[in-house]
Protein backbone atom coordinates (compact mmCIF):
# COMPACT_ATOMS: atom_id res chain seq x y z
CA UNK A 1 0.00 0.00 0.00
CA UNK A 2 0.73 3.81 -0.09
CA UNK A 3 2.75 5.24 2.66
CA UNK A 4 0.01 7.32 3.46
CA UNK A 5 -2.02 4.72 4.08
CA UNK A 6 0.95 2.36 6.19
CA UNK A 7 1.35 6.05 8.39
CA UNK A 8 -2.58 6.47 9.16
CA UNK A 9 -2.59 2.57 9.87
CA UNK A 10 0.34 3.59 12.81
CA UNK A 11 -1.74 6.30 13.90
CA UNK A 12 -4.61 4.87 13.91
CA UNK A 13 -3.37 1.85 16.22
CA UNK A 14 -2.06 4.51 18.94
CA UNK A 15 -6.09 6.25 18.33
CA UNK A 16 -6.58 3.19 19.80
CA UNK A 17 -5.42 3.92 22.80
CA UNK A 18 -1.78 2.17 22.31
CA UNK A 19 -0.03 5.56 22.74
CA UNK A 20 -1.00 6.21 26.02
CA UNK A 21 1.29 2.36 27.08
CA UNK A 22 4.27 4.57 26.91
CA UNK A 23 6.50 7.89 26.03
CA UNK A 24 7.56 8.02 22.19
CA UNK A 25 4.18 5.13 21.25
CA UNK A 26 3.07 7.35 18.06
CA UNK A 27 6.01 8.03 16.82
CA UNK A 28 7.31 4.65 17.13
CA UNK A 29 3.88 3.28 15.33
CA UNK A 30 4.42 5.19 12.58
CA UNK A 31 7.51 4.87 12.01
CA UNK A 32 7.69 1.30 12.16
CA UNK A 33 4.42 0.99 10.01
CA UNK A 34 6.89 2.69 7.11
CA UNK A 35 10.20 1.05 8.46
CA UNK A 36 10.37 -1.80 5.56
CA UNK A 37 10.07 0.36 2.70
CA UNK A 38 13.83 1.26 3.17
CA UNK A 39 14.12 -0.93 0.86
CA UNK A 40 12.77 1.98 -1.98
CA UNK A 41 15.59 2.93 -2.18
CA UNK A 42 16.52 0.72 -4.87
CA UNK A 43 14.29 2.70 -7.28
CA UNK A 44 17.61 4.89 -8.06
CA UNK A 45 19.54 1.75 -9.32
CA UNK A 46 17.91 2.69 -12.44
CA UNK A 47 16.02 -0.29 -14.43
CA UNK A 48 13.69 -3.28 -13.21
CA UNK A 49 16.49 -3.64 -10.56
CA UNK A 50 13.61 -2.29 -8.19
CA UNK A 51 11.42 -5.26 -9.07
CA UNK A 52 13.34 -7.52 -7.67
CA UNK A 53 14.82 -6.44 -4.82
CA UNK A 54 11.25 -4.31 -3.49
CA UNK A 55 8.95 -6.31 -1.23
CA UNK A 56 11.57 -8.86 -0.22
CA UNK A 57 14.16 -9.28 2.24
CA UNK A 58 13.10 -5.78 4.06
CA UNK A 59 9.81 -7.56 4.33
CA UNK A 60 10.56 -11.30 5.09
CA UNK A 61 10.80 -12.58 8.54
CA UNK A 62 14.06 -11.54 9.88
CA UNK A 63 13.72 -8.14 9.05
CA UNK A 64 9.73 -8.35 11.01
CA UNK A 65 12.25 -10.06 14.01
CA UNK A 66 15.72 -6.63 13.51
CA UNK A 67 13.68 -3.67 12.42
CA UNK A 68 11.32 -3.57 15.15
CA UNK A 69 14.44 -4.01 17.73
CA UNK A 70 16.40 -1.32 15.81
CA UNK A 71 13.76 1.18 16.07
CA UNK A 72 13.25 0.32 19.75
CA UNK A 73 16.96 1.19 20.56
CA UNK A 74 16.69 4.30 18.41
CA UNK A 75 13.62 5.64 20.30
CA UNK A 76 14.97 4.67 23.52
CA UNK A 77 18.66 6.66 22.91
CA UNK A 78 16.56 9.65 21.64
CA UNK A 79 14.40 9.93 24.68
CA UNK A 80 18.04 9.54 26.81
CA UNK A 81 19.51 11.87 24.50
CA UNK A 82 16.87 14.45 25.44
CA UNK A 83 17.25 13.72 28.81
CA UNK A 84 20.57 14.26 28.70
CA UNK A 85 20.46 17.82 27.04
CA UNK A 86 17.20 19.16 29.11
CA UNK A 87 14.98 18.93 26.09
CA UNK A 88 12.62 16.32 27.06
CA UNK A 89 9.51 17.23 27.16
CA UNK A 90 7.91 17.40 30.04
CA UNK A 91 4.39 15.76 28.97
CA UNK A 92 6.22 12.59 27.57
CA UNK A 93 5.42 9.82 29.19
CA UNK A 94 7.96 7.38 30.71
CA UNK A 95 9.57 5.66 28.23
CA UNK A 96 8.45 1.61 29.45
CA UNK A 97 11.14 -0.45 27.06
CA UNK A 98 9.11 -3.49 27.14
CA UNK A 99 5.45 -1.78 25.95
CA UNK A 100 7.88 0.54 23.35
CA UNK A 101 8.98 -2.69 21.85
CA UNK A 102 5.88 -4.57 21.18
CA UNK A 103 4.61 -1.30 19.60
CA UNK A 104 7.61 -1.25 16.95
CA UNK A 105 6.73 -4.82 16.55
CA UNK A 106 3.11 -4.00 15.75
CA UNK A 107 3.80 -1.10 13.98
CA UNK A 108 6.47 -3.29 11.48
CA UNK A 109 4.13 -6.13 10.87
CA UNK A 110 1.27 -3.71 10.27
CA UNK A 111 2.92 -3.30 6.93
CA UNK A 112 3.42 -6.66 4.98
CA UNK A 113 0.17 -7.50 6.53
CA UNK A 114 -1.40 -4.18 4.13
CA UNK A 115 1.22 -5.18 1.09
CA UNK A 116 0.23 -8.56 0.97
CA UNK A 117 -3.42 -7.19 0.14
CA UNK A 118 -2.80 -5.58 -3.27
CA UNK A 119 -1.79 -7.55 -6.62
CA UNK A 120 1.45 -6.26 -6.48
CA UNK A 121 3.18 -9.12 -4.64
CA UNK A 122 5.19 -9.36 -1.49
CA UNK A 123 7.85 -12.37 -0.96
CA UNK A 124 7.16 -13.04 2.71
CA UNK A 125 9.60 -15.05 3.74
CA UNK A 126 12.62 -14.09 2.00
CA UNK A 127 15.08 -14.94 2.36
CA UNK A 128 14.52 -18.79 2.88
CA UNK A 129 11.97 -18.55 -0.31
CA UNK A 130 11.37 -16.20 -2.92
CA UNK A 131 7.58 -16.74 -3.66
CA UNK A 132 5.35 -14.13 -3.91
CA UNK A 133 2.26 -13.78 -2.26
CA UNK A 134 -0.77 -11.78 -3.53
CA UNK A 135 -3.91 -10.93 -1.68
CA UNK A 136 -5.81 -9.55 -5.04
CA UNK A 137 -8.20 -7.70 -2.59
CA UNK A 138 -7.33 -3.82 -2.68
CA UNK A 139 -6.12 -0.94 -5.28
CA UNK A 140 -2.77 -0.20 -3.90
CA UNK A 141 -4.15 3.18 -2.73
CA UNK A 142 -7.46 3.14 -1.17
CA UNK A 143 -9.30 6.18 -0.77
CA UNK A 144 -12.22 4.37 0.84
CA UNK A 145 -9.17 3.22 3.64
CA UNK A 146 -7.67 6.88 3.58
CA UNK A 147 -11.24 8.41 4.72
CA UNK A 148 -11.77 5.63 7.14
CA UNK A 149 -8.37 5.72 8.71
CA UNK A 150 -8.94 9.97 8.51
CA UNK A 151 -11.77 10.21 10.17
CA UNK A 152 -11.12 7.68 12.91
CA UNK A 153 -7.91 9.67 13.77
CA UNK A 154 -9.56 12.73 13.52
CA UNK A 155 -12.53 12.50 15.60
CA UNK A 156 -10.14 10.01 17.92
CA UNK A 157 -7.94 13.14 18.15
CA UNK A 158 -10.87 15.52 18.46
CA UNK A 159 -12.73 13.93 21.20
CA UNK A 160 -8.79 13.77 23.12
CA UNK A 161 -8.28 17.60 23.10
CA UNK A 162 -11.89 17.77 24.60
CA UNK A 163 -11.35 15.83 27.90
CA UNK A 164 -13.40 12.78 27.03
CA UNK A 165 -12.49 9.33 28.04
CA UNK A 166 -14.06 7.89 24.94
CA UNK A 167 -11.69 9.12 22.68
CA UNK A 168 -10.29 5.78 21.68
CA UNK A 169 -13.77 4.68 20.35
CA UNK A 170 -13.93 6.38 17.14
CA UNK A 171 -10.59 4.71 16.38
CA UNK A 172 -11.41 1.63 17.53
CA UNK A 173 -14.20 2.04 15.02
CA UNK A 174 -12.12 2.87 11.84
CA UNK A 175 -10.21 0.25 12.78
CA UNK A 176 -13.28 -2.34 12.81
CA UNK A 177 -14.73 -1.17 9.73
CA UNK A 178 -11.44 -1.33 7.20
CA UNK A 179 -11.11 -4.97 8.77
CA UNK A 180 -14.83 -6.01 8.09
CA UNK A 181 -14.13 -3.91 4.19
CA UNK A 182 -11.15 -5.93 3.53
CA UNK A 183 -12.76 -9.25 4.67
CA UNK A 184 -15.37 -8.62 2.09
CA UNK A 185 -13.38 -7.45 -0.75
CA UNK A 186 -10.95 -10.53 -0.09
CA UNK A 187 -14.63 -12.44 -0.65
CA UNK A 188 -15.54 -11.06 -3.47
CA UNK A 189 -12.17 -10.66 -5.24
CA UNK A 190 -12.06 -14.51 -4.53
CA UNK A 191 -16.20 -14.90 -6.17
CA UNK A 192 -14.98 -13.07 -9.35
CA UNK A 193 -11.89 -15.01 -10.08
CA UNK A 194 -14.17 -18.05 -9.73
CA UNK A 195 -16.81 -17.44 -11.90
CA UNK A 196 -14.13 -15.95 -14.59
CA UNK A 197 -12.47 -18.85 -14.81
CA UNK A 198 -15.49 -20.78 -15.19
CA UNK A 199 -16.51 -18.95 -18.51
CA UNK A 200 -12.29 -19.49 -19.72
CA UNK A 201 -12.51 -23.11 -18.79
CA UNK A 202 -15.94 -23.17 -21.34
CA UNK A 203 -14.42 -21.90 -24.25
CA UNK A 204 -12.18 -24.61 -24.25
CA UNK A 205 -12.87 -28.30 -26.47
CA UNK A 206 -14.44 -30.12 -23.76
CA UNK A 207 -12.58 -33.59 -24.68
CA UNK A 208 -9.24 -31.79 -24.21
CA UNK A 209 -6.75 -32.22 -21.23
CA UNK A 210 -6.40 -28.60 -20.18
CA UNK A 211 -4.35 -27.09 -17.54
CA UNK A 212 -6.25 -24.77 -15.26
CA UNK A 213 -5.71 -21.05 -16.26
CA UNK A 214 -4.85 -18.48 -14.14
CA UNK A 215 -7.27 -16.17 -13.43
CA UNK A 216 -6.75 -12.66 -11.47
CA UNK A 217 -9.18 -10.57 -10.51
CA UNK A 218 -7.51 -6.73 -10.26
CA UNK A 219 -9.24 -4.33 -8.03
CA UNK A 220 -9.37 -0.58 -9.55
CA UNK A 221 -9.44 3.07 -7.49
CA UNK A 222 -12.76 3.76 -6.19
CA UNK A 223 -15.06 1.07 -7.42
CA UNK A 224 -14.57 -1.55 -5.06
CA UNK A 225 -17.31 -3.19 -6.63
CA UNK A 226 -15.35 -3.83 -9.71
CA UNK A 227 -13.07 -6.18 -10.78
CA UNK A 228 -10.42 -6.29 -14.04
CA UNK A 229 -9.89 -9.72 -15.23
CA UNK A 230 -6.77 -11.17 -16.45
CA UNK A 231 -6.51 -14.42 -17.39
CA UNK A 232 -3.79 -16.98 -19.17
CA UNK A 233 -3.61 -20.25 -20.16
CA UNK A 234 -0.01 -22.27 -21.30
CA UNK A 235 -1.00 -20.58 -24.81
CA UNK A 236 -3.21 -17.30 -24.86
CA UNK A 237 -4.05 -14.89 -22.47
CA UNK A 238 -7.73 -12.55 -22.49
CA UNK A 239 -9.38 -10.05 -20.22
CA UNK A 240 -12.93 -9.57 -18.93
CA UNK A 241 -14.49 -7.48 -15.87
CA UNK A 242 -16.90 -8.54 -12.61
CA UNK A 243 -19.12 -6.23 -11.54
CA UNK A 244 -21.45 -6.78 -7.93
CA UNK A 245 -24.38 -7.62 -8.74
CA UNK A 246 -23.78 -8.34 -12.68
CA UNK A 247 -21.55 -11.32 -12.10
CA UNK A 248 -17.88 -12.13 -14.64
CA UNK A 249 -18.23 -11.20 -18.07
CA UNK A 250 -14.60 -11.81 -20.36
CA UNK A 251 -13.83 -10.35 -24.08
CA UNK A 252 -14.19 -13.19 -26.93
CA UNK A 253 -11.05 -11.54 -28.60
CA UNK A 254 -7.65 -13.43 -26.98
CA UNK A 255 -4.26 -12.85 -27.85
CA UNK A 256 -1.03 -15.11 -27.73
CA UNK A 257 1.22 -14.27 -24.56
CA UNK A 258 4.48 -16.01 -26.53
CA UNK A 259 6.14 -16.76 -23.41
CA UNK A 260 6.70 -19.82 -24.73
CA UNK A 261 6.37 -19.55 -27.84
CA UNK A 262 8.19 -16.42 -29.41
CA UNK A 263 11.40 -17.93 -30.52
CA UNK A 264 13.53 -15.19 -29.62
CA UNK A 265 12.59 -14.37 -26.03
CA UNK A 266 14.86 -16.94 -24.64
CA UNK A 267 17.69 -15.60 -25.79
CA UNK A 268 17.11 -12.25 -25.35
CA UNK A 269 16.12 -12.88 -21.91
CA UNK A 270 18.84 -15.19 -21.12
CA UNK A 271 21.34 -12.32 -21.98
CA UNK A 272 19.30 -9.18 -20.43
CA UNK A 273 19.86 -8.54 -16.69
CA UNK A 274 16.83 -5.75 -16.86
CA UNK A 275 14.65 -8.62 -18.12
CA UNK A 276 15.27 -11.10 -15.95
CA UNK A 277 14.96 -8.63 -13.11
CA UNK A 278 11.24 -8.20 -14.61
CA UNK A 279 10.37 -11.74 -15.11
CA UNK A 280 11.63 -12.49 -11.66
CA UNK A 281 8.93 -9.77 -10.45
CA UNK A 282 6.05 -10.60 -13.17
CA UNK A 283 3.51 -13.16 -12.66
CA UNK A 284 1.56 -12.94 -16.01
CA UNK A 285 4.12 -12.19 -18.12
CA UNK A 286 3.53 -11.68 -22.09
CA UNK A 287 6.19 -10.56 -24.98
CA UNK A 288 5.87 -8.92 -28.36
CA UNK A 289 7.59 -8.06 -31.21
CA UNK A 290 7.69 -3.95 -31.77
CA UNK A 291 8.21 -2.41 -35.35
CA UNK A 292 12.33 -2.22 -34.87
CA UNK A 293 11.95 -6.22 -33.87
CA UNK A 294 12.61 -5.75 -30.28
CA UNK A 295 10.84 -7.61 -27.74
CA UNK A 296 8.43 -5.74 -25.62
CA UNK A 297 8.03 -7.83 -22.39
CA UNK A 298 5.19 -6.83 -20.40
CA UNK A 299 2.82 -7.89 -17.48
CA UNK A 300 -1.13 -8.12 -17.66
CA UNK A 301 -1.79 -6.68 -14.21
CA UNK A 302 0.14 -3.61 -15.47
CA UNK A 303 -1.20 -3.49 -18.81
CA UNK A 304 -2.55 -0.38 -19.41
CA UNK A 305 -2.22 2.76 -20.75
CA UNK A 306 -1.31 4.84 -17.47
CA UNK A 307 0.88 2.55 -16.05
CA UNK A 308 2.19 0.49 -18.43
CA UNK A 309 5.27 2.34 -19.89
CA UNK A 310 6.48 1.88 -15.79
CA UNK A 311 6.11 -2.04 -16.22
CA UNK A 312 7.57 -2.92 -19.29
CA UNK A 313 11.22 -4.31 -20.56
CA UNK A 314 12.43 -3.54 -24.34
CA UNK A 315 15.16 -6.49 -25.13
CA UNK A 316 16.72 -6.76 -28.58
CA UNK A 317 17.61 -10.12 -29.80
CA UNK A 318 20.58 -11.41 -29.32
CA UNK A 319 22.64 -11.10 -32.38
Amino acid sequence: MDNLTHSLAGAVLGQMGLKRKTGLAMPTLIIAANLPDIDAVATLLGGHQHLAIRRGITHGPIAMLLLPVILWAIMIGYDRWQAGRGTRPEKRLPVRGGWLLALACIGTLSHPALDWLNNYGIRLLEPFSSQWFYGDTLFIIDIWIWIALIFGVGLSRKREKAGRTDWPKPATAAFSAIFLYIIANGLLSSHAESEAKKLVVARYDPTATMPDPLVVANAVPIAFWRREIAWRDAFEMGKGEYQLGRGASINSKTYPHNMDSLSATADAVAHDLDARDFLFWARMPFAEKDKAGNIVIRDQRFDNRVVRNNFEVVVAPKR
